[in-house]
């Protein structure tokens, strides 16, 4: 069955750009679209879609109370064109299942609904990285490498696999790891279900998490 997502934001060429990004997802279907948080609150009630998309800044009710109201009963993912901790921080406490910039386009939107669905977080790849940089303290170069070779408890990444985890972790999409390696995304995309399934990550935030404690830097 597709997955059914609600659209919350207040600019209308938004939602309509949503609507023909999901709407050509073959397992995506979306079933309204509301102007302010009131009105999305109303219609996932009579909608009970799988998941909500919401803006941060709407009238009438704003997007992290309206994630917070709806946490417990439906997936909420936050969109946003305000790249603040405050703001992800508070989403995430609220329950939020994922956190994304409105710049980070549209492959990436499609790919939070259906982590959503899935349980996972996805959060945009320029805030993970800002957010594991300070909670991770940097490593010298030389236990950086020891533990990408030997890492303890998973099986051992190849070089190129190191090499996608490293860039991962620096933040780069799918699309910009294939360009930087001269590899198609589909196959980027191949190494990482490989990675994941090594470091026993659930998702893309989960390598991150696992490069920025173990991989090498990515060369540039």
């Amino acid at each position: 069955m597709s997955i059914r997502v609600l659209l919350a934001d207040d600019d209308e060429a938004i939602r309509s750009a949503y609507a023909i990004i999901l709407g050509a997802q073959p397992d995506i279907e979306v079933v309204g679209a509301a102007a302010d948080g009131l009105e999305a609150l109303e219609l996932a009630g009579r909608l009970r879609p799988d998941v909500v998309l919401a803006d941060i800044r709407m009238p009438r009710l704003d997007g992290l109370e309206l994630t917070r109201r709806l946490a417990e009963d439906v997936r909420v993912v936050v969109v946003t064109t305000f790249d603040l901790d405050a703001y992800v921080h508070t989403a995430l406490r609220a329950g939020a299942a994922g956190f994304l910039l409105k710049r980070s386009g549209p492959a990436l939107l499609a790919e939070a609904v259906r982590a959503a669905v899935a349980g996972d977080a996805l959060i945009s790849p320029q805030i993970t990285v800002r957010l594991l940089k300070r909670l991770s303290p940097e490593p010298a170069p030389e236990e950086r490498a020891r533990a990408a070779e030997a890492p303890s408890g998973v099986e051992a990444l190849t070089a190129r696999e190191r090499e996608i985890a490293g860039l991962v972790g620096d933040g780069a999409t799918n699309a910009e790891i294939g360009a930087a390696l001269f590899i198609s995304p589909g196959t980027v995309k191949n190494h990482l279900a490989t990675i994941q399934r090594k470091v026993g990550a659930r998702n893309r935030v989960g390598v991150a998490a696992w490069a920025w404690e173990h991989a090498r830097p990515p060369v540039r």
